[in-house]
Order: C-alpha cells, then sequence, then structure tokens
C-alpha cells in the first residue's frame, strides 16, 4: 500500500467526539485506533521508519497515550522508554516544568535519572494541537542534556499550530496524518 493508503486506514480508524471536552471541540479518540491491530502496527511502523537502523538512546512518552506509543516505538528502535508524566505520580526524585496545554496550565515530570546527557531521544505522543505539551517535554529534556532528535505524533491539528512550534524550536516533527479545525 502508499503513503495514502496507509493515511486513509489511519483516517477511518480513530473516532471524533463532538463537543469534547467543551463545546465547539472535535475530540480525535485513538483508543479505536489502537483497538484496531493493524492500524496500531501500522502507525507504529509509520512512526518508526525514519529511524529505522538509527541509535537512538530513549524514547520519551507523554502520558497517557504517549506511552502506549512510546512503549512500541522504543521496542521496535531497540531504545529504552522514559514516562513523562504528570506532578506527583512518580515515585523517585523528579524535575519538573510548568506548560501551557489546551485548556490551561499543568505541570510534568520525568525521573532526574532518567536521561544521561548526549543521549539522543524521540519524544512520542498520539496528537500535536497548540504544542503547549510537547514543548514542555523538549524544554524539560533539554534541561536535563537530552538531544531531541525528533517528536512524532500520529495526528496533527495544524491550525492550532503545535508543530510549528516546535519547529521553531528546531525539532523535526513527524505526524502521520493531520484534521483540520481544533
Amino acid at each position: 500500500m502508499d503513503a495514502r493508503s496507509v493515511s486513509d486506514e489511519l483516517i477511518a480508524a480513530i473516532r471524533t467526539i463532538p463537543d469534547y471536552p467543551k463545546p465547539g471541540v472535535q475530540f480525535r479518540d485513538i483508543t479505536t485506533l489502537l483497538k484496531d491491530a493493524r492500524a496500531f502496527r501500522r502507525a507504529v511502523d509509520a512512526l518508526v521508519q525514519p529511524w529505522a537502523g538509527s541509535k537512538i538512546d530513549q524514547i520519551a512518552g507523554i502520558e497517557a497515550r504517549g506511552f502506549i506509543l512510546g512503549g512500541a516505538v522504543a521496542h521496535q528502535l531497540s531504545a529504552g522508554f522514559v514516562p513523562i508524566r504528570k506532578k506527583g505520580k512518580l515515585p523517585h526524585e523528579t524535575v519538573s516544568i510548568a506548560y501551557s496545554l489546551e485548556y490551561g496550565i499543568d505541570e510534568m515530570e520525568i525521573h532526574k535519572d532518567a536521561i544521561i546527557p548526549g543521549q539522543k531521544v524521540i519524544i512520542v505522543d498520539d496528537l500535536i494541537a497548540t504544542g503547549g505539551t510537547a514543548e514542555g517535554a523538549v524544554k524539560l529534556l533539554r534541561g536535563m542534556g537530552a538531544d531531541i532528535v525528533a517528536a512524532c505524533f500520529i495526528v496533527d491539528l495544524p491550525d492550532l499550530g503545535g508543530a510549528k512550534k516546535l519547529q521553531a524550536l528546531d525539532v523535526p516533527v513527524r505526524t502521520l496524518i493531520e484534521f483540520e479545525g481544533d
């Protein structure tokens, strides 16, 4: 199948929920993609493809869907997996950063010993919208000395500008499909 067919398959596997979490928002729910074994495999394979055979040290998955995707990507690339979690969820010493998201402000953290300076890291999450969460992850990881190779997402909402925000930070962005609007 060509790239267009993969894109069509992934779009068809994602459920859209109108007016969630607030009126006017079209929520792109990837749980339907995750339960479809073929679509899930094709998404992970497509996310991994540019780095197959490369030396990637860590995949940093953003809570929560980034854990699912990031674990699969880490496995495919023979890399380690590092969770980036909401504040208060990690049991050991952490480094944290405040960040803005579509609907307010939050804080995320990572274990202090999760990254060795100079390690090559790919950030993974399901979707990029305004880019606040991903931008926070980039700043958190760079503050620990990580070399951010890329940020990967299944879905881009280009009208919200998140991918451009990461590109302005010199982070290559890989997305598989786009949905217009928010």
